[in-house]
């Protein structure tokens, strides 16, 4: 990445930073007690063009293709402003793994119909994978796709459905074809107006609570031809297609919060005492800090290189995997830590500091849990 590339990324992750400082962070307490989601400031984020960073300008983005680094610099600068990590995870699942594949793999009718009003926040697009027996096992999922004239009849039900609960349109990949198993995986475009199209009422969850979770079932649900996304059978390589991409975004977020908990841990050491003397001079707590930057520090690297592949468009299951499973741990660790350095303030909720906790555990189960990271970069590197 050449200089004037990298300051210019740079320069708009402190814009969105600001952004998200001074116009999404109140509130956000509220919305995770309460456990409810905002269309408000949903539509801000998109005013501000951050639902634009998967979509080429020409369908409403804001620049002409996708810039991998930039988008993923404005989720970091995103993350460390705002204190709403649920409002993040539901803003990337809808950019990489609905936007993106619509726009990779969709038909130019379905870019057009279905990009704009996506990018403009006046759509929520949600993306279901995932099914109550098919979990990390995803691609043994039992919805079914049987051929009828003019498009498919959808059967089934979606679990843990991110934004499912207020999606206008959802990326659903059923089984078309059930006897070739994953190579019949088919992925469609369903709209809530569809008949025999029911999403479930949002899920009371352990953190990440101002993002809506819920079911998708359908049942009898007909889709035309012309909402399927790709070929029949291609549900397999969009799915993993997106995955990757995906990781950039949401823990490019992840990243951000890592950073502000290690700014504001450092300042809260330096003006807290204890026996006379700020809490930053005993070991136990710089200690803590020092294994935080290095988390932070680390993590960061792994991600600036999956976002250079990823725009050079090169395969990166090994890379993704890592990055996932490595960031994804240290967001737990250094968000027990950030606890730990301030005591029983730490474990209040009005400090906002335990939220991040919450959240963060999150991210060692969506996307595929640190588990099946772990087999998957054992596989590529031999065994």
């Amino acid at each position: 990445m050449s200089t004037s590339t990298h300051t210019s990324t740079e320069g708009y992750r402190n814009k969105v930073a600001a952004f998200a400082l001074e116009q999404l962070s109140t509130g956000a307490r509220q919305r995770d007690a309460e456990s409810s989601f905002s269309r408000e400031v949903w539509s801000a984020c998109a005013d501000f063009g951050l639902l634009g960073l998967s979509t080429p300008a020409r369908y409403g983005g804001e620049v002409e293709g996708v810039d991998i680094p930039r988008a993923v610099r404005a989720m970091e600068g995103f993350g460390y402003g705002s204190r709403d990590n649920g409002l993040a995870l539901g803003l990337n699942a809808q950019l990489w793994t609905v936007m993106l594949p619509i726009n990779t793999f969709g038909t130019e009718a379905q870019k057009e119909r279905f990009l704009p009003p996506m990018c403009s926040g006046e759509w929520i697009g949600a993306h279901a994978l995932t099914e109550a027996e098919a979990g990390s096992d995803v691609y043994s999922m039992q919805m079914t796709a049987t051929p009828t004239e003019g498009g498919y009849i959808l059967n089934g039900t979606k679990r843990y459905i991110t934004l499912g609960p207020e999606a206008d349109v959802v990326l659903i990949f059923a089984n078309a074809r059930p006897k070739m198993g994953k190579w019949g995986i088919t992925a469609f475009l369903v709209e809530k107006t569809f008949p025999g199209f029911k999403a479930g009422p949002n899920e009371h969850k352990m953190g990440l609570r101002s993002v809506p979770f819920g079911s998708i079932e359908l049942t009898d649900c007909f889709v035309p031809t012309a909402n399927r996304l790709g070929a029949e059978g291609a549900g397999f390589s969009i799915g993993n297609h997106s995955l990757e991409y995906d990781r950039c975004g949401i823990l490019a977020s992840n990243l951000g919060a890592m950073a502000r908990q290690l700014e504001e841990s450092v300042a809260y050491a330096r003006q807290r005492k204890q026996f006379g003397q700020p809490i930053g001079q005993f070991q136990s707590v710089s200690n803590r800090i020092a294994d935080m930057k290095l988390r932070l520090e680390t993590a960061r690297l792994l991600l600036y290189n999956l976002a250079d592949k990823k725009q050079a468009d090169e395969p990166a299951l090994l890379e993704s995997s890592m990055l996932k499973l490595y960031l994804s741990e240290s967001f737990v660790a250094s968000s027990l830590d950030a606890i730990r350095i301030r005591g029983g303030n730490g474990y209040l909720a009005e400090t906002e500091v335990e939220r991040d906790l919450r959240d963060a555990i999150g991210g060692i189960i969506y996307a595929g849990t640190s588990d099946i990271q772990r087999n998957i970069i054992a596989q590529l590197t031999g065994l």
